[in-house]
């Protein structure tokens, strides 16, 4: 299983947890497998072409997945994923 550490914006929709043990051997199976246990996500999470939205990004570890495979970054069992809003301010 891995660990899907969920932003505070996202938390209501996941009956208010933190985290959840989401399963998938890649980044994009493990946010598939959050979006399956809770439909409302997806579209916080996924534009309409299926890729992560721009302003959220996710970690595995310390990585943005974007610098590494994306969707297709392999995830191991026990890892820990991240999603982490974008700030923005002045």
């Amino acid at each position: 299983m891995i660990t899907l550490m969920l932003p505070i914006a996202l938390r209501g929709i996941a009956d208010g947890k933190s985290s959840v043990e989401v399963s998938g051997s890649t980044v994009g199976e493990a946010l598939a497998d959050v979006t399956s246990k809770y439909p409302e996500m997806k579209r916080h999470i996924f534009d309409d072409d299926g890729n992560i939205r721009p302003f959220i990004n996710a970690y595995l570890g310390e990585e943005n997945v974007n610098a590494l495979q994306g969707l297709d970054t392999p995830v191991a069992d026990g890892a820990e994923l991240m999603l982490i809003p974008a700030m923005a301010g002045g």
